[in-house]
């Protein structure tokens, strides 16, 4: 590193220490392929910490400015900033149980607040962050980027100690303990049904009401357990979510994971959620639509777009584009753990239907349920976001990222039912990991927030949401009608 040398003087006890080892490889790699100079802005400079015997150093740190970090933003080369602690994720990247991808999108960037939005169990997360460690910010350079309200930040982060301190992140077991029985009791009333009625049509449009609402309300589920610490320890979250999304849904719980977590950290931000990725199908927001219209882009006819929305994006969006794409996805990635408890879902169904209404029978019958369950699970998903603001990247603070990339659905019974209280987008897309059955409990205190600051927080009727997906498809649809017939 030129002049520039770094000092590190592990203790040793015994055997020594798997994390110091794996630290001190990380940084000699750091010295070798990185060699930030000096500039003036404390760029790597060194800090050195004493310990506790009259001040011999005992460790040390490269002090670094939003300027270097910022460099390091590229999926090849990647560093993130946690608490003015600046991590080197390059090399663990690919084993991020999140995806590398979600770590890409905050490359080069203070990730403190996503960090501790994404992560229930943080003390096992900091394990995996101590060998990456490099260095930290130089002590005249802010917390955040100089593009952020540090006050902002601050109020947001105090918000989050404050719900933390209410245990507004403890989640009630037997919330969702009657969720699960609700799905089960379903199913098997469908079964009870067609074993004492037979399978007349009748029976059959019964059975596969009751299942749609059972898959409905299994895809809550599935979310609640991709997100949460329902019980306390890991293994048993992981089993729970596979349980629900592969065995109940039929869908891969790993891309659900990747794809997911991205849409959370960066929504509504091209090109880094996927949700919002839906060309040459559908373009959507303001810039997707331009770009298509100017390079003259037609693969569909965008300008009717609102219209077919109601023939394929409503009835399609479950039984084809999510299923052909989780069975992509776990084929190419090799998802065995995946493929066996899917295979399972249809398993049960052709043992359970099977009998009554034969193979080729029991398939219809599944692909009926989901086609059924298509409109409602679209409708839920996407009247939080294809109406808001959709941009490139911006590096804003993470309650700016999250709240004008979302809105809110009025709450009663039936809303929080219908949505699995996902008429809170707001509040679930600031704090992942709450349970839902405190979203409403936090809402208050973030529209506060949201008011002291200036920033916008939408809360609008159920109906005026859905049809607000229409009207933003539509205005989607004129801007590229402009741009694409534009001399």
């Amino acid at each position: 590193m030129g002049s520039v040398t770094m000092k590190i003087e592990e203790k040793h006890a015994g055997n020594g220490s798997l994390v110091g080892k794996s630290q001190l490889y990380i940084r000699e790699q750091h010295q070798a392929n990185h060699k930030p100079a000096a500039n003036g802005k404390a760029e790597g400079f060194v800090k050195q910490v004493a310990d506790g015997n009259g001040g011999v150093p005992r460790k040390s740190l490269n002090l670094y400015s939003w300027q270097e970090i910022q460099r390091h933003n590229q999926e090849a080369d990647q560093w993130l900033v946690i608490n003015r602690k600046v991590y080197d994720i390059t090399g663990w990247a690919d084993r991020h149980p999140g995806g590398r991808r979600v770590l890409n999108h905050y490359a080069g960037e203070d990730a403190t607040d996503v960090f501790r939005a994404m992560h229930p169990e943080l003390d096992i997360a900091r394990l995996y962050l101590k060998p990456l460690l490099i260095g930290e910010l130089a002590p005249e350079e802010p917390t955040y980027e100089r593009n952020k309200n540090s006050q902002l930040v601050e109020d947001f982060q105090e918000l989050r100690r404050t719900l933390e301190t209410m245990n507004m992140f403890n989640a009630n077991l037997g919330f969702f303990f009657l969720h699960l029985i609700q799905i089960l009791i379903l199913e098997a009333l469908a079964w009870l049904m067609l074993w004492y009625f037979g399978n007349g049509w009748p029976i059959t449009i019964c059975i596969s009401f009751l299942l749609t609402i059972s898959q409905a309300q299994s895809s809550f589920l599935q979310h609640d357990t991709g997100h949460l610490s329902i019980f306390k320890k890991s293994k048993w979250n992981r089993l729970m979510h596979r349980f629900v999304m592969c065995h109940l849904k039929g869908l891969s719980a790993n891309w659900w994971n990747y794809r997911h977590f991205q849409h959370h950290v960066k929504p509504n931000i091209y090109p880094k959620d996927p949700d919002i990725d839906m060309g040459p199908l559908f373009l959507l927001g303001d810039l997707q639509p331009v770009k298509y219209g100017k390079k003259k882009i037609k693969y569909i006819d965008y300008e009717k777009q609102h219209l077919y929305f109601y023939m394929v994006g409503l009835p399609l969006l479950m039984p084809i584009y999510f299923n052909l794409q989780s069975m992509q996805v776990m084929y190419l990635r090799k998802y065995w753990g995946d493929i066996a408890w899917v295979s399972s879902f249809y398993i049960r169904y052709f043992v359970t239907f099977g009998p009554f209404y034969g193979i080729f029978g029991t398939m219809l019958l599944i692909y009926l349920v989901k086609f059924l369950e298509s409109p409602w699970i679209a409708c839920v998903t996407q009247m939080s976001h294809i109406p808001m603001k959709m941009s490139r990247e911006e590096n804003r603070d993470w309650l700016s990222t999250q709240v004008l990339a979302t809105c809110n659905v009025e709450q009663s019974f039936f809303n929080d039912w219908f949505t699995g209280h996902l008429n809170f987008q707001i509040e679930h897309h600031l704090f992942p990991t709450m349970p839902r059955h405190n979203y409403h409990k936090a809402a208050p205190l973030v529209r506060s927030l949201c008011a002291k600051h200036g920033v916008q927080y939408v809360n609008k009727p159920m109906l005026k949401a859905f049809g607000d997906i229409v009207r933003a498809l539509k205005k989607s649809a004129a801007l590229w009608v402009d741009a694409y017939y534009e001399t």
